[in-house]
């Protein structure tokens, strides 16, 4: 089965509320909530592909030294492995915009189990919850 690596953030702002994207029309899991992120490149280390994609995605700008790392994600899907790293991060540049359809909300980690999210996500609430 093959793998995929994706890196993922757990942004959190200075009111402890933890940002959701929620997946577009259009895209595989789409209405599902996730954690920020994406794929890692060849070459690429999680968190430059996590630097990368926080551009990309939400026109922030973070560095190596703001991500911390929290736990991980391993899920089989159908037709793939998904391996996931889960960063926190409190410190970027810029206002979290969705540049690629998506929704952002801010959320409380308490209610991260209210929104409807992929299941590889699904175990990470926890230990964000009690982690904040």
């Amino acid at each position: 089965m093959k793998i995929v690596l994706v890196s993922a953030v757990a942004l959190i702002d200075v009111d402890g509320r933890v940002l959701l994207a929620q997946r577009p029309v259009g895209k595989s899991m789409a209405g599902l909530w996730e954690f920020p992120g994406g794929k890692v490149e060849p070459g690429e280390t999680p968190e430059h592909a996590l630097i990368r994609e926080l551009q990309e995605e939400l026109g922030i700008n973070t560095w190596s030294s703001c991500l911390a790392p929290l736990t991980f994600a391993s899920h089989s899907y159908d037709d793939f492995h998904l391996l996931m790293p889960l960063f926190a991060c409190r410190k970027w540049e810029g206002t979290a915009q969705g540049r690629e359809g998506q929704t952002l909300k801010w959320v409380r980690a308490a209610d991260l189990k209210s929104y409807p999210m992929p299941p590889a996500d699904i175990p990470l609430i926890p230990i964000l919850r009690d982690w904040l």
